[in-house]
């Protein structure tokens, strides 16, 4: 198939006839040219002289009509079309009037030799199909099909039925006089349409294809609410809604969503081999239209690959439809048909009408001349090659830009554990699966009411009985209850409660408890709240994707208003492959779908932009890390970190040796601070003190009855996390527990920066003590010398880092990618070219981990590397990776240089450290900049924040090689202010703060450092390698007891594996695969019994994230992982 149309003009350029409607007369004129006036034409023709400067028109024309509503026909393509078509020399097109289309028998109609007809509102379908069995033109659109496509069930059933791929759906069909009567059952987050179970996010379709009142349910875990398509109506095409259950009359078709990354590719066909496609953002993203300064909807075409072109051809052939539009929802790797428009033309596209007019008239030509004894043939043309231009001299390009991001701000996380004993959470525990694996995680609305209708119960019990035999402790149970009546709705971003089951009940009591351990199992219940992000943090992750953009070649400058530059531009026109993933934490996926919106200008809502562009909660712990099971190397750490913390006394020269042998001057300096670790936390601990009598004074007066916090706490809320720090903090014995003091530097942070407004005495001591004492147990806790810090980063970066060589990896696209098609590029001068961007929003463990992998994995000699001496230098005067810190790689290619050459790609590491604390002192390390500037290229560094002149379409392209490490600026202003969020926007600092409710500033994120910038591929590659193989032996090591084996064979099943995880499988696959024969069989298929392992055949893993490729005798395709 053609996508450009290789057909060509008739033997003649020049048009025979005037285009055959004109201005309007009078309603009877409707500007037709009939049938009579045709043949007039003609032998008037006949009359001129011979010697006239054109040829004699021939005795008969082939009269091509148009039959449609008068909008339709005098549309802008459809004029353009038909101006082309009468290009050919023996056709002449008619315009059949709308009045006579409405209101005469079709006996009336004009003639026509072709028909080109097509429904639209209003316009009489069934007498369109009575001219055609009177008069029997050729149809270029068949007309009885049209009706199927009028019903959305009829147009699945034809797809169905040609094998083209669909989203999975169902049909629902309401009886008007009996709406309730239909096998619909709606859950809190999903509904079950005739035994089909539809998990939100789903689609909720009319199923009149002329109803266009689209709905997408999103479900609570992300938001909640509704997406609510329509007609476009000025710049908008959809809206938010909070609503969130589906429409109790009408039928319907429900089906499931599919994440496209916020892209539509709409397919216009002429003939079964031609299709022109094009790209342009999903209604359902934010609903905003994009204009062009004309105000007509901005769309791109782009590439279709062989598949979707063979799927356009099934689509035209199915539906007989010549002329016909349908919508590609690629996602997943595949492209799913989503709905077929029928009759439907390109808007704004000189080439597509080109294409379009040759191809509809060499089709007419074909089919009638040989009738009508008209000379003609197809003229042959050459193919089309697109010409794709590269970048010259030293210039290199941006191929790829990869980016670890930690989430920005939110509220304290909050934690309680309880030992339970009561049959109904026992009860509760089976119902969801909990034995399986012996824990169980509860986030949904429904099982959360669940849990607090049980201790709301149990409390009643002991409101009215107080000797019932009722093990859990009253206190924590009303706490428990207290939490989950919190913000008066239940959202899987805000809580979550975990039950473990222990077969012999707590081994010990814990600090709060008198009574020593029962008999007999129990559960243990861990109830996690806060931890979400705040309105401080969105606008952060906001404010930072916007910033974001200037690292693309030509976005430095009004980054923010121009759409027409760096990596605006790049997206628009479908020349950027972006990809954006997120841990299945609520904060972490906010944070990302924040960061999206600020990105690519997106607008509304957050939840529409995380459903669509964020890929989320199936990671396979690449982004997700366990808190409650740590490594052996992380118990040992802590258990040490701890013993070193206990001393009463001033630290020594020995403990220096201990707690940072590697001489980290940001651990160093906390330690001086420190002195005595034991003082200071009875310091911090009389302070914490100190700060619950202050609320509780303010709770009782009345003045601050209704005083409300920031992000909607109350005084009740905040004397409650402060007592429970104040309690877990010091044991009854008087020893203090050091896991508490993230915890502690957490909520002062927190309450320093969002509610200093209540000025209570003495936070800003206890956040500097707490601060140092943090310094030293977060980054600690992920390992004290070298070998242990490279030990934990592996344990939880094995599989983003091999991730992250694999996008280095992957310069050269795949089909799968939205390509633009060079041909209708006007404008843009690099059509070719794609720049892929992958972002990964974690949690604060995976940067830690991630950090020190570059920096003790041995990626650079710091004794012959200065530059990276210098960065290692800096790193360490770091003393917090706060909220928004930032890993960036970048991966340059030199298009000059051979493709085998070490110099053809380039790779350069930037960091920053995230958003500024409140209290930061003036001696806050600052790194080289951004692409610090050579000797040689000082001179250039003068004019770095003017503008750049966008007035002309410069080729989209890096830095000259000499000056790769000149000229650009940090998208941030580097500004110790604190209270602004100070990114370039037209040269200014913009305050933000009024722009979110609450009485907190936002801070100033860091900008970022260049780590090194002459990086070669291969380099990063080979040390990626290194650190994942040496990795990969250390997990092997580690789990070799938790996998059964037979022989030489590893058999991998549920029964002797209740809670195997995926990554552990790749890992073990990737580690053992050279090593023995590996047999897998799929998990439905094994048990424990009845295996046989030589019936599968051995599997070549690749690395993780690749293919696993599997091969048996039976019916089993390959595995992706």
């Amino acid at each position: 198939m053609s996508e450009t149309g290789g057909e060509g003009w008739g033997q003649s350029g020049n048009p025979t006839s005037v285009f055959a409607y004109e201005s309007h007369q009078g309603p009877e004129e409707g500007g037709m040219k009939n049938e009579g006036e045709v043949r007039k034409g003609e032998e008037e023709g006949q009359g001129k002289e011979d010697d006239e400067d054109y040829d004699s028109p021939p005795e008969r024309q082939i009269v091509v009509g148009i039959c449609s509503m008068m909008k339709k026909s005098k549309s802008k393509p459809m004029t353009q079309i038909m101006e082309r078509l009468c290009k050919f020399e023996y056709i002449t097109v008619v315009i059949f009037p709308e009045e006579v289309i409405l209101n005469e028998p079709v006996d009336k109609w004009p003639l026509c030799d072709c028909l080109v007809s097509f429904h639209s509102k209003g316009f009489p379908l069934d007498k369109a199909v009575e001219y055609a069995n009177l008069r029997n033109p050729l149809l270029i659109n068949d007309l009885n099909m049209q009706y199927y496509i009028q019903d959305r069930r009829e147009v699945y059933r034809i797809l169905q039925e040609e094998g083209i791929d669909l989203p999975r759906y169902a049909v629902l069909t309401r009886d008007p006089d009996r709406p309730e009567e239909c096998n619909l059952v709606e859950g809190e987050d999903h509904v079950e349409v005739n035994g089909e179970v539809f998990p939100k996010p789903f689609v909720e379709k009319p199923v009149c294809a002329e109803d266009h009142n689209v709905y997408i349910y999103y479900p609570t875990s992300a938001g909640g609410g509704s997406q609510r398509l329509f007609r476009k109506i000025g710049s908008r095409s959809s809206v938010y809604s909070p609503e969130s259950c589906v429409r109790k009359t009408g039928s319907y078709i429900y089906e499931e969503f599919m994440p496209t990354d916020g892209t539509d590719v709409k397919v216009y066909t002429v003939g079964p081999d031609y299709a022109h496609a094009e790209a342009r953002k999903s209604p359902a993203l934010d609903g905003k239209v994009e204009r062009d300064s004309e105000g007509k909807e901005i769309r791109y075409p782009v590439m279709l690959t062989a598949m979707e072109k063979l799927v356009a051809r099934k689509v035209c052939l199915a539906f007989k439809q010549t002329v016909c539009g349908f919508d590609l929802l690629r996602a997943n790797g595949h492209s799913f048909v989503c709905d077929v428009n029928g009759f439907s033309f390109v808007k704004n596209s000189m080439k597509y009408y080109d294409d379009c007019a040759k191809v509809l008239g060499n089709m007419v030509m074909r089919e009638l001349a040989p009738q009508f004894h008209i000379p003609w043939s197809i003229p042959m043309e050459a193919e089309d090659i697109p010409i794709v231009p590269t970048t010259s001299g030293t210039m290199m390009e941006l191929r790829c830009v990869i980016a670890i991001i930690r989430h920005g701000d939110r509220t304290p996380k909050q934690k309680m554990k309880m030992e339970v004993r009561h049959p109904l959470f026992f009860e509760l525990f089976e119902k969801y699966g909990g034995y399986k694996s012996g824990k169980l995680k509860l986030k949904k609305p429904k099982q959360l009411q669940e849990v607090l209708d049980i201790a709301r119960l149990l409390l009643a019990e002991l409101g009215q009985h107080t000797d019932c035999e009722i093990e859990e402790k009253k206190g924590k149970l009303e706490q428990l209850k207290t939490v989950l009546e919190m913000y008066g709705h239940f959202s899987g971003i805000n809580r979550k409660v975990q039950l473990t089951y222990l077969p012999n009940g707590q081994p010990k009591a814990s600090s709060e408890e008198e009574e020593g351990p029962k008999e007999g199992p129990s559960l243990l219940l861990v109830l996690k709240w806060g931890g979400e992000l705040t309105p401080a943090g969105r606008v952060q992750a906001e404010e930072l994707g916007r910033a974001f953009r200037c690292m693309y070649p030509g976005g430095q400058g009004d980054y923010a208003g121009f759409p027409g530059c760096g990596l605006l531009r790049l997206h628009s026109t479908y020349r950027h492959d972006l990809k954006i993933y997120a841990s299945d934490e609520g904060r972490v996926q906010m944070t990302a779908a924040a960061f999206a919106k600020g990105l690519l200008a997106l607008e509304g809502e957050l939840t529409p932009i995380l459903v669509q562009m964020v890929k989320s909660a199936n990671m396979n712990g690449m982004l997700d890390s366990d808190s409650e099971s740590l490594t052996d190397c992380q118990q040992r750490v802590k258990a040490r970190l701890h013993e070193i913390m206990q001393k009463d006394q001033d630290f020594t020269e020995a403990d220096y040796q201990k707690l940072a042998p590697t001489g980290s001057p940001s651990l160093v300096n906390s330690m001086k601070i420190i002195g005595n670790p034991v003082r200071t936390c009875d310091q911090v601990y009389a302070l914490i003190q100190r700060l619950t009598s202050q609320i509780r004074k303010r709770l009782e007066d009345p003045k601050s009855a209704d005083l409300q916090l920031y992000h909607s706490e109350t005084l009740e809320l905040m004397l409650q996390r402060w007592s429970k720090l104040e309690r877990d903090f010091r044991n009854k014995s008087g020893r203090y527990d050091i896991s508490k003091i993230p915890d502690i530097y957490d909520c002062v942070k927190y309450d320093t920066q969002h509610n200093a407004t209540l000025g209570l005495e003495d936070t800003l001591e206890l956040f500097r003590l707490s601060r140092a004492l943090a310094d030293i147990v977060i980054p600690q806790e992920y390992g004290i010398n070298k070998p242990e810090k490279m030990d934990i980063a592996q344990a939880y970066c094995l599989p983003l880092m091999k991730k992250i060589q694999l996008d280095l990896q992957r310069t050269h696209e795949d089909e799968a990618v939205n390509k633009l098609h060079p041909l209708y590029s006007r404008g843009v001068m690099s059509p070719g070219r794609h720049v892929r961007t992958r972002l990964y929003f974690t949690s604060e463990s995976h940067v830690h981990s991630l950090l020190s992998i570059f920096r003790y994995g041995g990626l650079l000699d710091e004794v012959k590397d200065q530059q990276w001496k210098q960065a290692m230098d800096y790193l360490s005067a770091v003393s917090e990776l706060n909220y928004m810190t930032q890993i960036v790689i970048m991966l340059y290619e030199d298009n000059n240089k051979d493709p085998g050459s070490e110099e053809r790609f380039h790779v350069e590491l930037h960091f920053s450290p995230g958003v500024k604390s409140c209290e930061d002192e003036e001696n806050v390390p600052l790194g080289f900049g951004f692409r610090p500037a050579s000797a040689e290229n000082q001179e250039k560094q003068t004019n770095q924040g003017s503008l750049e002149d966008l007035s002309q379409d410069e080729p989209d392209r890096a830095l000259p090689l000499s000056e790769l490490i000149s000229i650009r600026r940090s998208p941030m202003i580097r500004n110790r202010k604190t209270g602004s969020m100070e990114v370039l926007d037209q040269g200014h600092v913009r305050q933000t703060a009024d722009r979110f409710e609450g009485c907190s500033m936002v801070p100033s994120i860091y900008p970022l450092e260049t780590l090194h910038n002459s990086l070669s591929l291969k380099q990063v590659d080979e040390f990626l390698n290194a650190v994942c193989e040496d990795s990969s032996d250390a997990h092997a090591k580690t789990m070799k007891g938790r996998y059964s084996s037979h022989g030489r064979y590893l058999v991998l099943s549920r029964s002797n594996m209740p809670s195997l995880h995926t990554t552990d499988l790749i890992h073990v696959l990737f580690v053992l695969s050279h090593a023995i024969t590996i047999d897998v069989l799929p998990f439905q298929q094994v048990s424990s019994s009845n295996v046989c392992p030589a019936r599968a055949a051995p599997v070549n893993c690749k690395c993780c994230y690749c293919e696993v490729e599997t091969s048996r005798s039976n019916d089993v395709s390959a595995t992706s992982w």
